[in-house]
């Protein structure tokens, strides 16, 4: 506390009301985003029915004639991605995390975990290069097909994407568990491999599934890569090797188009809260379950 033109003032007291605002500020812009694409959204059931919307396989809003609003086949395309880069990053992101939090040494550590943690900040632009003129070709001469934008890349390149989340989180989690339960197993006759099998990952295994549920809706949410190399085929998809067209893919092609205030643009708005409701509870979810991980084992 200290004095200014004879006035008491509690610095202290300002920090913790300086956070407070910025804590509320925060707040109210989630709360005001959430808000807007509702009631911009919403406004697309005055005149297409629900079912013709979820139910749909064909999403042609510039059709002539008659437009249709299904957008099961983008709901598809998204779940390709999203489970195929969960199928690549889930074993390769515990077996690293498990390597850096009880088989590394430290100074192995200590290089790999931020080259890891570095992945997160290459732009998706690039990676998107990187499956359009590398990995592309690869797989259509792999598979023998005519265009090798697929789901399949997609789905790689989002992969990459989450590792650094699934591996980093997952670490902390392994980390954070007692010593106790390393020292109370090899006491006991555990190898080091039966240890880590048969202790710490049932132990830990809330909290990966944590770190799993937040690179799920990174996956989710993830625009400019796959927009370069999923293939955007607006089709019902029936293969990974199939193109593909998620939602997030979608919305940025067709934005840019739209008249606003049309029923196009209120339709893409709920495509866009449809994306913000998937992204929130999953990343809700993770929260809690981290959470719970951490106070479980929390001396």
């Amino acid at each position: 506390m200290f004095l200014v033109k004879g006035l008491k003032i509690n610095k202290e007291k300002i920090i913790i009301n300086i956070f407070l605002i910025v804590s509320v500020t925060t707040i109210l812009i989630l709360l005001g985003i959430f808000l807007f694409l509702f009631f911009t959204g919403i406004k697309t059931f005055n005149e297409i029915s629900f079912k013709e919307i979820f139910f749909g396989t064909d999403w042609n809003p510039t059709a002539y004639g008659e437009p249709s609003w299904g957008i099961l086949s983008l709901l598809v395309g998204t779940l390709i991605v999203t489970l195929g880069a969960l199928i690549f990053a889930i074993p390769l992101g515990i077996a690293s995390s498990i390597y850096l939090a009880e088989i590394a040494s430290p100074k192995t550590r200590e290089f790999l975990k931020p080259t890891i943690e570095m992945i997160a900040g290459i732009p998706s632009v690039v990676l998107g290069l990187i499956g359009i003129f590398f990995l592309s070709p690869l797989i259509a001469g792999l598979f023998g097909l005519s265009n090798g934008l697929n789901g399949l890349i997609a789905s790689f390149i989002v992969g990459i994407m989450i590792l650094p989340t699934i591996i980093s989180v997952s670490e902390d989690v392994l980390i954070s568990l007692p010593k106790e339960f390393n020292e109370a197993s090899l006491a006991l006759g555990a190898t080091k491999w039966q240890t880590i099998k048969m202790t710490l990952i049932p132990a830990a295994l809330s909290g990966i599934g944590g770190a799993i549920m937040l690179g799920l809706g990174r996956a989710v949410g993830e625009t400019m890569a796959v927009l370069m190399v999923a293939g955007n085929s607006r089709g019902m998809p029936t293969s990974i090797l199939d193109p593909v067209r998620p939602i997030t893919a979608n919305i940025a092609i067709e934005i840019k188009e739209v008249v606003s205030g049309s029923l196009h643009y209120e339709a893409l708005f709920l495509l866009g809260l449809i994306l913000f409701v998937i992204t929130f509870c999953v990343n809700v979810i993770s929260e809690i379950i981290i959470n719970k991980q951490t106070k479980k084992y929390k001396w």
